[in-house]
């Protein structure tokens, strides 16, 4: 591996072994429907969907400490100065997918293959149900923000569920417990289920917490469609389309939008596989695909 996700950071910034650690606790919260282990009342193997207690690593709980006490208001605010405008480098989309691929799991006992295996895993099973080209291209793309990792940001700020900052923190986010450490709590204006915002205001008025998601919506989501541009921004922003929760937050667009985030979820999470796709074979097709709604350079 060319480089790991926490690149000799401090524990505080890299909790997580690897990137897949929060991945795979993902998809232990939100067991695949169509397996034959889940049930008609929502159980695997007769545990709840939702124990976020039992079987949580200590890794993922120390990533979801970090992240619940750090992502307020004043630091959703201050990294956006920091990365928008976008000023930090120019690059190809391809540049970018290469380092993507440095994003290796090299303390995975059960794989060892880069980010991008997942990318186009991902791509390839929304091809083959016969989706839209820009569906399948996001479905490439859609995890691209992670090259934060790459550029020192800690883990905390790059994945993990994003949730509004600037009202009050639901408690169906994953261990909202940890929202107690959160230096917001501690302000009445904030503790109201609108917060600073109006009912209905919209999601693009929201204040969200900062990840790979809001990070690539911003470098991408002016060449896509609108579609693309809401599964970008908001696929990891679980406790809306996953819990149906920030509803009172959201517009008719945003409704309407979430029907694409919420089919895209799916392919996001159950696509993961050992067995590697052809990618001397398939990268020309996505190469061609990308040149199609991309320029040469991009603006990161």
């Amino acid at each position: 591996m060319e480089r790991s996700p926490d690149h000799g950071s401090s524990p505080e910034q890299a909790p997580l072994s690897s990137l897949d650690e929060w991945e795979e606790d993902l998809r232990r919260r939100y067991p695949d429907p169509g397996s034959p282990d889940v049930d008609a009342n929502g159980t695997v193997e007769g545990e709840p969907f939702r124990n976020y207690e039992e079987g949580t690593r200590d890794g993922v709980r120390e990533f979801y400490r970090l992240n619940h006490r750090r992502q307020t208001v004043e630091f959703a605010r201050a990294v956006r100065k920091k990365y928008l405008p976008l000023r930090t480098r120019r690059m190809g989309l391809w540049e970018a997918v290469n380092e993507l691929e440095k994003l290796v799991d090299d303390s995975d006992p059960d794989t060892d293959v880069p980010q991008i295996i997942h990318a186009v895993q991902t791509a390839e099973s929304i091809r083959a149900d016969g989706h839209p080209d820009w569906f399948v291209l996001t479905g490439l793309i859609h995890d691209l923000g992670k090259v934060l990792c790459l550029w020192d940001e800690p883990q905390w700020a790059v994945v993990g569920d994003t949730f509004p900052v600037g009202c009050a923190f639901s408690d169906k986010i994953v261990l909202s417990e940890f929202f107690a450490e959160n230096p917001d709590t501690q302000s009445p204006e904030y503790q109201t289920p609108c917060g600073i915002y109006e009912p209905g205001c919209g999601l693009d008025n929201v204040l969200m917490s900062w990840g790979h998601d809001e990070y690539l919506y911003h470098v991408l989501g002016q060449h896509l469609p609108v579609e693309a541009q809401y599964v970008i921004r908001y696929h990891s922003f679980y406790p809306a389309h996953r819990e149906g929760e920030y509803g009172h937050l959201m517009n008719e667009t945003d409704r309407e939008m979430f029907a694409w985030v919420r089919a895209f979820n799916p392919y996001d999470l159950y696509t993961k596989h050992e067995a590697a796709p052809d990618m001397g074979r398939l990268l020309p097709y996505y190469e061609d695909l990308a040149a199609k709604y991309f320029p040469d350079t991009l603006q990161w």
